[in-house]
Parts: structure tokens; sequence; C-alpha cells
């Protein structure tokens, strides 16, 4: 997401930054050497840029995804919790219209991951991670069913209504999404659409 918006970041700029942040990490460190920095501006996210921090060179690979406050060396890593973006949320704080609330519910739930795993927004069959291509009338007739993120004309209270479809593990569904000012999330209306999809386990869900 947003790879069309992405500044490399130099040495020098990587080095820095992996000094501070290797400190804030468990486990595996980045090797300033090997490690690639993709720095991205999140239109919603006025005093922050979004770090995705690579090191192909281990195995397995290392990455992280990480908050940067601008102009500082005040980093947040992700760690899949709903609790870190709403911190950001707060200290950024949070800018949403109805133009950027779209991209806001897709960056969610790229990096939050609930009790059961990841909710995937599929907005084409091709989102889907067949465990084997399925065939032209299934993908056909998925693709007749699904359709990207809808903003409703209509709020819910003072939430922003989106209009999605899902998956779940193997359960494709319809759903709305609710976005409060503030960032909060919230769903309800599942209606399923398929069960049992063949999917890669567990790559698709991570």
């Amino acid at each position: 997401m947003f790879d069309e918006a992405h500044t490399k970041l130099e040495i020098d700029e990587t080095a820095a930054i992996i000094d501070v942040l290797n400190g804030q990490i468990d486990g595996s460190i980045f090797d300033p050497l090997e490690t690639t920095i993709l720095s991205i501006e999140l239109p919603f996210y006025p005093g922050f840029r979004f770090l995705n921090v690579a090191d192909h060179a281990t195995t397995p690979p290392l990455q992280r995804f990480v908050f940067q406050k601008k102009d500082t060396m005040d980093f947040t890593v992700i760690d899949w919790s709903f609790r870190t973006i709403q911190k950001i949320n707060g200290e950024a704080p949070i800018n949403l219209n109805d133009e950027s609330v779209i991209e806001y519910v897709r960056f969610y739930f790229g990096h939050v991951k609930g009790r059961h795993g990841r909710f995937i927004i599929c907005e084409t069959a091709d989102h889907i991670r067949w465990k084997e291509e399925p065939s032209a009338e299934i993908k056909r007739s998925l693709n007749q069913a699904l359709s990207p993120l809808q903003l409703a004309e209509e709020k819910n209270g003072s939430a922003y209504t989106i209009n999605a479809f899902m998956m779940l593990k193997d359960a494709l569904f319809g759903v709305q999404v609710f976005v409060k000012p503030n960032g909060n999330v919230s769903m309800s209306d599942h209606q399923i659409i398929m069960e049992d999809i063949p999917v890669l386990d567990p790559t698709f869900m991570q």
C-alpha cells in the first residue's frame, strides 16, 4: 500500500535510524549496510512518517513497520495491536476527511491483528491468496460480487461508514466499517459471501 508514494532513504539516514531502532526491538537486529528503509507520507498523519524497514539478506527476512515523529528520532514500532494505532491517532493527531478515510481503513486493517487473525480487505478476487488458482468462472463470479471500499453517503452519528468486503481465515464476507473522527474503528452487519475458501495457510493470515 502507498508503494507509489514511498521514498528510499539514503545510507547515512538509514544508519542513523537503525542505530536507534535496534535498541527498541526484540530479537534480531538490523544491519545498516543490508537494510532498506522506505519512507511513506500518510495523508491522515501529518506529524509522522511511516517507515518500512527491511533486511532481506537475513533468513527469514527481517522487517518492521515504524512510525517516526517528523524531525525527531522518536519511533513507535508496529506491534499489530490496535492500541498502537490509537496511540498514534492521539499523538499525531489523526486528520480524517472524505478522501483520506478510505486509505486509513486500508492502512488500519493492513497493520492490525485481532484475536482470531487479520481481517484482509478484498476489493477483487486477486486480493485472495489462493492455495491453487481458481477457475475463471469462480473469479468472474467473485469479481461481480466484490467491489472497492465505498464511503456511504450517510454517517453513523459522527462516524464515517465504509462498505467493505473482507476475509478472516477462509471466510469471505461483506461488512460495514465505522470510523470515528479520532480513528477508532468498529464493524457490524457481517454478511457471509463464501466459506471454506482454499487459501494459503498460514501465509495468508500473517
